[in-house]
C-alpha cells in the first residue's frame, strides 16, 4: 500500500475534523458542567438531570436528521458547483428544524407523566420535568445551530464554530454558579437553574453563527437568508424524506443509551448517577469520533460531487484509521485511571460519593469495552451519510440497537441478575453489531459502483 497517497487526506481530514471534534467537545464540556455542578448540588438532582437530558435528547435525536443530512447534500452541491442547491437545501433544514421543535414542545412540558409511566421515582420525574419545561425552548435553538454547522462545515468553514462553542463553557459555568447555588442575591434555582443557563447559552450561540453565516465572504453567494420566508416545497420534502431516517437512526441510537438509564434508574438512585457520569465519559471520547464522523461526510459527500470513487475509499480509510487511533487512547485511559476520572464529578464530602464512584469506576470497564465499535458504528453512519445512504442505515440502526442492545441489557442486568454491568455488555452487544452491518454496507457499496452513480440512495 502506498501510504505517501494518504497523507494529504490525512492533512484534509484533520484540518476538516479537529475543529469539528473541538466542538463537539465544547458542547459535551457545557453538559458536563452541569452535571459536575449538580453532582456538587445532590445526588437526587443530578439523577433528575440524567434522566432529563435523555428525554431531551431523545427528542433532538430525532429532530436533528435535517440538520446533518444536508451536510452530505452541501458538500456534494458545492462540489457540482450548484449555488441554487446549496441554498434551497440548507434553508428548508432550518424551517424543518424550526416546525419539528415547535410540534415536540409539549411532550417536554408534559413530561413528568411519561417518566412516572416508565418507572422513574415521583422526586426524581418531577425535577426532570422542571427542568425540560424550560429547556425544551431551547430546542429550537440547538436545531438551527446544528444545521448552520452542517452548513459551515461543508464549505470548510469549522474553525468559528469551535470558537463560538468554546465562548458558551465559561459562561454556562458562570450562570450555573448563579442560578443553581443562588449565588450573587439570586434565589437558589437547582435543575431549574441549570436550564435556564443553557437556554441563554443556546440563543446566543445561534445568533453568534447565524450572524457569521451571513457575513462570511464565501457564504455570499448563496444568500441563505435572503426571502427566507419563501417556502420551497420540493426541496423541503426531498430534506424530510433524507433527513428523517437519520433521526430515526439517531433516535434508535440515541434509545439504547435512554433505555440503559431508565433501566437503571429500576436499579436505584446511586447506580442511575453512577451510570450518569460512566455514561458522560463515554460520551466524552463518542464525540472524538463523532467530529470525525462529520469530516468523513464532507469528505465524501466532495469525492460524490466529483464521481471520485477512488477519493471517496482513501477518505473512507483514512478517517477510519484516526477514529480507531482515537479509540485506543480512550481505552488506555478508562482503564488506567477510572476513580480520578469519575471523581472529577462528585463532592467528596457527600456521603454517598465513595459508593457512586466504586460502581461507576466499574461500569467504565465496559465503556472501554466498546470504544472501538463504537468509533466504527459512528464513521460508517458518517460515510454513508455522505452518499445520501440513510433508510438502510436507519433499519440497521433499529435492529442492533432495539433488537440486540436492549433485549442483551436486560438479560443480563434483570434474568440473569448481573445488575449494572449487564446494562452495560448489552451496549457492547448493540454497538458492535452497528458497527459490522454499517462498515460492511459502505464498503460493499463503494466495490460495486453504488455510490458514484448519479441518483443518490435515500
Amino acid at each position: 500500500m502506498n501510504f505517501v497517497r494518504y497523507i494529504p487526506h490525512l492533512r484534509a481530514t484533520l484540518a476538516l475534523g479537529l475543529p469539528l471534534v473541538g466542538s463537539h467537545l465544547a458542547r459535551m464540556a457545557i453538559h458536563v458542567a452541569d452535571t459536575v455542578m449538580m453532582g456538587w448540588y445532590g445526588v437526587t438532582e443530578l439523577a433528575a438531570l440524567v434522566i432529563a437530558v435523555s428525554f431531551f435528547n431523545i427528542l433532538f435525536f430525532l429532530g436533528m436528521g435535517f440538520g446533518i443530512g444536508v451536510m452530505g447534500l452541501i458538500a456534494t452541491a458545492i462540489a457540482r458547483g450548484d449555488e441554487v442547491e446549496v441554498r434551497r437545501s440548507a434553508r428548508m433544514a432550518l424551517w424543518l428544524s424550526v416546525i419539528y421543535a415547535v410540534l415536540v414542545l409539549p411532550a417536554m412540558w408534559y413530561s413528568g407523566p411519561i417518566l412516572l409511566a416508565v418507572g422513574q421515582k415521583p422526586d426524581v420525574a418531577q425535577l426532570a420535568q422542571d427542568y425540560l419545561r424550560i429547556e425544551g425552548v431551547g430546542l429550537i435553538a440547538v436545531l438551527c445551530q446544528l444545521t448552520l454547522n452542517s452548513y459551515l462545515a461543508a464549505m470548510e468553514r469549522t474553525q468559528v464554530v469551535l470558537w463560538i462553542t468554546l465562548a458558551g463553557l465559561p459562561v454556562v459555568i458562570f450562570l450555573n454558579w448563579v442560578l443553581i447555588f443562588g449565588n450573587m442575591g439570586m434565589p437558589e434555582m437547582g435543575v431549574r437553574g441549570a436550564a435556564i443557563a443553557a437556554v441563554v447559552v443556546q440563543y446566543v450561540g445561534l445568533l453568534a453563527i447565524a450572524a457569521y453565516a451571513a457575513w462570511l465572504p464565501v457564504a455570499r453567494k448563496y444568500r441563505l437568508f435572503q426571502r427566507f420566508w419563501r417556502p420551497d416545497r420540493a426541496e423541503m420534502r426531498a430534506v424530510f424524506l433524507l433527513g428523517l431516517p437519520i433521526g430515526l437512526t439517531m433516535v434508535a441510537e440515541g434509545g439504547l443509551f435512554v433505555g440503559s438509564n431508565v433501566m437503571m434508574g429500576w436499579i436505584g438512585t446511586r447506580e442511575l448517577a453512577a451510570h450518569g457520569i460512566a455514561l458522560q465519559l463515554a460520551s466524552l471520547t463518542f464525540m472524538l469520533h463523532l467530529g470525525m464522523s462529520n469530516a468523513a461526510t464532507v469528505r465524501v459527500g466532495q469525492a460524490k460531487g466529483r464521481g471520485d470513487a477512488l477519493g471517496m475509499r482513501d477518505a473512507g480509510i483514512t478517517v477510519t484509521v484516526v477514529s480507531a487511533v482515537i479509540a485506543v487512547l480512550a481505552v488506555a485511559a478508562f482503564e488506567l485511571f477510572p476513580r480520578q476520572l469519575v471523581g472529577l464529578y462528585l463532592d467528596a464530602t457527600h456521603a454517598e460519593t465513595p459508593a457512586i464512584i466504586e460502581i461507576a469506576a466499574a461500569l467504565l470497564f465496559y465503556a472501554g469495552l466498546f470504544q472501538l465499535t463504537d468509533a466504527m458504528q459512528v464513521i460508517g453512519l458518517g460515510l454513508l451519510r455522505g452518499v445520501q445512504d440513510t433508510r438502510v442505515p436507519m433499519v440497521i440502526a433499529a435492529v442492533s440497537y432495539w433488537l440486540v442492545g436492549i433485549p442483551v441489557a436486560y438479560g443480563l442486568a434483570f434474568i440473569a441478575g448481573i445488575g449494572p454491568a449487564g446494562l452495560w455488555l448489552g451496549l457492547v452487544a448493540g454497538l458492535t453489531c452497528a458497527a459490522v452491518l454499517l462498515m460492511r454496507r459502505f464498503w460493499r457499496g463503494l466495490a460495486r459502483g453504488d455510490w458514484t452513480r448519479a441518483a443518490p440512495t435515500v
